[in-house]
């Protein structure tokens, strides 16, 4: 059975075959499990080197903001160090390394890494390996900077703490293959301390003379600022902004974060369309990492860079549209259909528009008590409808009514004449109801039918 039905899919020529012998882990496992947590085993879980350089660096920077004047050259050379540094992890780490969203020349891998180096974030293949495991296990335990564990832990905490449970298999073959990868991992230490310290505090003291400015503003208040505007990517940048393509999980698109970390805070659309070289798609929206590939690509440093397919962008951001009004669609009055209402006779109809008013329109019966007195057009005409069958009237007989008329006159149904009138269907639904969404069904668009099932 099961060779009848491959039989009778075709194959995609286009699908990308495995290479080598290697099985990958395909299937998410937690391999360690959280232990009961006291104060001795707790001191030996923290990371006391990356606690203690987070710790310096606010406290460093504060003493210099407080005792330090920042000249204008020191402060437009902070500004450049904090944009090379933030290009560095954007374009090199995070869309180069981690999600090969465009192939980059040798001269700007290298550049890139340098850049990245600087920031003082570890080397490529430790942010590299860490961002694959976020995105294959998103908000689970094999998730390093899971969500659902809380904001502090997304921001900060996962660096300062070793995790309970160690992060899930990422596939870093392509890594370990690269030789600008296995060189900035080789040397880290000595090329962030020379990109991320030494040479911009140089600069700064042997340009213009300002060594103390160069030390606090340049060195440590960019590293600082750098580090926490890409933290703002795995923390705020999952509890504020919009879900714009997807809400299965947490990431949103965020327009600070984007603002500080040169694009990457539209981060719902990049966690649904990772491959993708960009993370804003909009004219408007802000990418500055974007157009530095796209600039690079120009002067041929960078390559294939790769999109993911408009039509299925635009069918993520159509799905969310369409959620966010079937919530707001939900908690409207609707007006009931002829199953709901009861079914009433010709000529009890009559009879009971003797003693009140009410008017037949498409087959429905209305009860007009309380509109009577609002009617734009006054009593009277209402009143001259009374127990008639006035749906020609209604649809421009005597006036073309508004679609709120139309939407109002549904919720004043009290019944459905027995045996109906004929009409149209479009009569029958007021104008708000013609575009109602409804849940999802086999009869979709491109579905499967009952039929072929």
């Amino acid at each position: 059975m099961a060779k009848l039905l491959a039989s009778k899919i075709p194959a995609n020529v286009n699908a990308a075959r495995p290479s080598g012998r290697q099985e990958l882990d395909v299937h998410p496992q937690v391999t360690s499990r959280p232990q009961p947590l006291t104060w001795p085993s707790f001191l030996s879980q923290v990371r006391w080197f990356n606690l203690t350089v987070e710790l310096l660096l606010p406290l460093v920077s504060l003493y210099g903001l407080c005792t330090t004047r920042c000249s204008v050259k020191t402060a437009l050379f902070t500004v450049a160090c904090y944009i090379l540094n933030m290009i560095g992890i954007t374009a090199g780490y995070h869309r180069l390394w981690s999600h090969r969203s465009y192939n980059a020349s040798l001269p700007l891998q290298y550049f890139l890494a340098l850049a990245g180096a600087g920031a003082i974030q570890g080397s490529i293949r430790w942010w590299a390996r860490g961002h694959r495991s976020h995105h294959r296990y998103t908000d689970t335990d094999l998730d390093p900077y899971g969500a659902h564990h809380g904001l502090f832990w997304t921001h900060i905490g996962w660096m300062l703490v070793k995790p309970s449970v160690k992060p899930g298999y990422a596939d870093v073959r392509d890594l370990n293959r690269n030789e600008v990868v296995q060189w900035q991992h080789r040397w880290y230490f000595p090329l962030a301390l020379v990109a991320g310290l030494i040479l911009p505090w140089a600069t700064s003291g042997y340009l213009w003379g300002d060594w103390r400015g160069g030390f606090y503003y340049v060195c440590f208040l960019r590293l600082f600022c750098v580090h926490h505007s890409t933290f703002c990517v795995n923390s705020i940048a999952h509890y504020l902004g919009e879900t714009t393509y997807d809400d299965k999980h947490t990431p949103r698109d965020h327009f600070l974060t984007a603002l500080l970390t040169l694009g990457e805070g539209y981060h719902n659309f990049h966690h649904q369309f990772p491959m993708d070289y960009r993370n804003a798609v909009k004219w408007y929206q802000y990418d500055p990492t974007k157009w530095f590939i796209v600039t690079c690509s120009f002067l041929g440093f960078a390559t294939h860079l790769r999109v993911f397919p408009d039509n299925e962008i635009r069918m993520g951001e159509l799905s969310m549209s369409l959620k966010r009004l079937k919530s707001v669609q939900d908690n409207l009055t609707w007006p009931k259909s002829s199953a709901d209402l009861p079914v009433i006779s010709w000529e009890t109809f009559q009879n009971e528009a003797s003693s009140r008013p009410l008017v037949l329109i498409s087959g429905f019966i209305h009860d007009i008590s309380d509109f009577l007195d609002q009617h734009p057009g006054g009593r009277d005409i209402l009143q001259r409808s009374v127990g008639t069958d006035a749906t020609a009237a209604f649809f421009g007989g005597i006036y073309d009514h508004s679609h709120a008329a139309h939407n109002l006159l549904t919720t004043l149904r009290v019944g459905a004449l027995h045996g109906g009138l004929e009409q149209v269907d479009e009569h029958a639904l007021p104008p708000a109801q013609k575009l109602f969404i409804a849940d999802a069904t086999l009869q979709a668009p491109g579905a499967l039918t009952h039929e072929c099932l």
